[in-house]
């Protein structure tokens, strides 16, 4: 289990060059475990498809949130890409969980290689 900050947990599936689909199985897994932990905000870093690669784990997770695959423990995520600093999204995010600012601080205009996802109860 990657390291824990507070009620902030960062996961890299990129690490260790899995395939999309093993990607997944980490990321439910992981999503577990945080939930029995008391962990409130998951910093996921799947790349972005720098490399060529096209960006298959960040287009299989996207798509896993979209289709509420993580319903029952996550219950609002955020594009990294979407997370320039000072928009408006940023600003509804630090709203809700301030404790995350000095991890999105670093990227002026987002970062499409993380995605930031709120977890909880579903509502």
């Amino acid at each position: 289990m990657p390291e824990s900050l507070s009620d902030t947990l960062e996961i890299n599936l990129k690490r260790g060059g899995p395939s999309a689909e093993e990607a997944l199985d980490r990321l439910t897994h992981q999503l577990r475990r945080a939930s029995e932990l008391g962990i409130k905000v998951v910093l996921l870093v799947h790349g972005y498809g720098s490399s060529g690669e096209g960006g298959h784990i960040k287009r299989v997770i996207r798509e896993a949130l979209d289709n509420n695959y993580f319903s029952d423990r996550v219950t609002d995520y955020y594009c990294g890409e979407d997370l320039a600093y000072g928009s408006e999204l940023y600003q509804a995010l630090l709203r809700r969980r301030p404790s995350i600012k000095h991890h999105l601080q670093s990227s002026k205009h987002g970062n499409a290689g993380l995605t930031i996802l709120l977890l909880g109860a579903s509502s």
